[in-house]
């Protein structure tokens, strides 16, 4: 429950004195709905009496504070007082109570709105670790399905339970002033009724989060589907991914169904037991009321009647409230599992800021495990500044995690990554990362122009800044040609672009933002061979002026590199140059026999 509390206090209690003006609109507006059933006892009254003798307290405080508005000598123009007065009270209500949905709705879309957004910026900030560990559409369900559920059913049940508790209250205080034995009977009946709902509704919760669980596989297999549709195709496997998605989606419906039912169960079922108890005050009040000398007369009792009958919606909307929150707590579960996500790398306090890289950039003794998997063992490295330095090896021999870890992605296991003999868990995040530049072999582009795709997250980039680093990425000429230039819109993920153009628009990046340490994964893996070529004789342009560690599967592009570390099984099985490596009988050697036959 500490955790709810927390969240609430996160989200909600900042709109705590919007709150209290609901609760009062609230209040006011049962006030009103009250004193208009208590004006059917003057009304009964003067209809069948023809006078108000002998009218309840309470009703009698009401009409004498009326009288001093209004006549009530003649019985027609009495009547006539009595339902202007109960249109004017009926005008309050409505008023009062769209106030307090008013002034709810303001909170509710700024509590989601704020809960989508610590979620995206906590998303954001998780390091690659935690990334991987989660599959992107169950994290997108949760950023856009589990808010709104979190809106639809707690914030809803909020409302409701700033409204018919009220309601509930003020009823029985007055039907306990007019008949105690009659209320006592209601009070009994009515815990009861909650009793069986809350029986009846408690698997909601489990329910509920399995359902969010089978609607992030779903998004994730449909989200998997679309980026393989290449893949799909190729391989004729239509039948295979429609009958995968039919089977996630049936079982995604079952469970819907389950928690469908057991939430309309809530409604009809506190419906009936409250007009079981509606209809036992009904008998043993009409046995009172037939007793002449019982205080409850037939005017009061029918008031007293129509009183009751109002406690049936607010009893079945805290039902209804109860189920929703029981429902809701599962998708708030699932968006506080994001924000309570203890990230992988964490900033040291006392961090500090890093704006040069003078010597080297070294890994010293350093092991990483990624859950069961030890993927690196016991690695000394050295990327010295100004050279042009390559990992090659097999997939899984471990590259891409040395190069995550030089850039802070990760933290190692077991050693130290180290910054001109600095330890970088002494420097903030985002200083140390601004150190380098990278072009990954999965290539991000955004639904966007292609100038705000290549400035993204730069301030104070001009067009000719653009333009040089198109150039040395060997795209400019391709930019030129297009009809819009560098506004040429970008569809999701550039799609509108080839493979190869996506990578040197992704070099482009890197260069503009003049980080000292560029960080090239599998970058010419999309690229032609003329592609290839003109990309080399950009990253021959750039030795000296930048630091470039390369990691590559096609062995021509670091036949230049000053040092090439050979990877395999998470070691360093062989270290030099291409000249004195390709003569050395070892993996390098055999790597480029291999490169040689493709």
């Amino acid at each position: 429950m500490k955790k709810y509390n927390n969240l609430f206090d996160r989200f909600v209690k900042p709109y705590s004195g919007r709150m209290i003006v609901v609760f009062l609109f609230n209040l006011l507006s049962v006030v009103a709905s009250i004193l208009v059933f208590m004006m059917i006892e003057p009304f009964t009254k003067l209809l069948f009496q023809g006078s108000l003798d002998e009218l309840s307290p309470l009703s009698t405080f009401v009409v004498e504070h009326l009288s001093l508005l209004f006549s009530f000598e003649q019985s027609t123009h009495s009547i006539l007082v009595l339902v202007l007065f109960v249109l004017l009270l009926y005008l309050f209500k409505s008023l009062f109570s769209y106030l307090s949905q008013w002034v709810m709705a303001h909170v509710r879309s700024h509590v989601i709105a704020t809960m989508r957004s610590e979620l995206y910026s906590k998303i954001i900030r998780l390091s690659v670790g935690n990334m991987t560990m989660q599959r992107r559409g169950d994290i997108v369900s949760r950023a856009v399905s589990d808010t709104q559920e979190v809106e639809f059913t707690i914030l809803t049940a909020i409302r409701q339970f700033l409204t018919e508790p009220i309601a509930v209250l003020l009823y029985l205080f007055i039907l306990f002033y007019i008949s105690t034995p009659l209320s006592l009977i209601s009070l009994v009946l009515l815990p009861l009724s909650f009793f069986v709902i809350s029986a009846a509704t408690s698997p909601l919760r489990k329910n509920a989060r399995t359902s969010k669980q089978r609607l992030g596989s779903l998004i994730s297999f449909v989200e998997e589907t679309i980026g393989g549709l290449r893949v799909v195709k190729g391989l004729n496997a239509f039948s295979l991914a429609d009958q995968r998605f039919r089977d996630l989606n049936s079982q995604f419906t079952k469970t819907q169904k389950k928690i469908y039912r057991q939430v309309d169960l809530a409604s009809p079922l506190s419906e009936f037991l409250s007009m079981i108890a509606v209809m036992t005050v009904l008998v043993i009040g009409g046995v009172m009321a037939l007793n002449p000398e019982s205080a409850l007369t037939a005017p009061l009792f029918i008031t007293y009647i129509a009183l009751v009958s109002q406690l049936v919606s607010p009893v079945k909307n805290i039902s209804t409230a109860l189920a929703s929150y029981k429902r809701g707590l599962s998708a708030l579960d699932r968006v506080n599992e994001i924000l309570e996500t203890d990230e992988m790398v964490h900033e040291r306090p006392g961090a500090i800021k890093v704006a040069t890289f003078n010597h080297s950039l070294q890994l010293r003794d350093v092991s990483f495990r990624y859950e069961d998997k030890q993927v690196l063992n016991h690695l000394d490295f050295e990327l010295p500044k100004g050279k042009f330095v390559a990992l090659v090896g097999e997939s899984g021999s471990g590259k891409t995690t040395l190069a995550d870890l030089l850039m802070r992605f990760y933290d190692p296991t077991e050693g130290q990554v180290l910054l001109d003999g600095r330890d970088v868990r002494d420097y903030t995040l985002a200083s140390y990362h601004s150190l380098f530049g990278f072009v990954s072999q999965d290539v991000v582009l955004f639904n966007d122009t292609l100038y705000n795709n290549i400035v993204m997250g730069m301030e104070g980039v001009t067009e000719i800044q653009v333009e040089e680093a198109l150039r040395v990425a060997g795209i400019w000429d391709y930019v030129q040609a297009l009809p819009e230039g560098l506004q040429y819109a970008l569809t999701d993920r550039g799609l509108n672009l080839s493979g190869g153009q996506r990578q040197r628009i992704s070099i482009t990046r890197a260069v503009l933002r003049g980080a000292p340490i560029l960080v090239l994964d599998e970058a010419t893996s999309a690229m032609d061979t003329h592609s290839e070529n003109a990309f080399m004789r950009s990253v021959d342009a750039l030795k000296g002026h930048h630091t470039m560690l390369v990691i590559a599967h096609r062995l021509s592009t670091i036949r230049e590199a000053d040092l090439i570390y050979v990877m395999d099984n998470g070691r360093f099985v062989q270290t030099g140059t291409h000249d004195t490596l390709k003569n050395v009988e070892g993996r390098y050697k055999t790597l480029l026999t291999i490169n040689e036959l493709r």
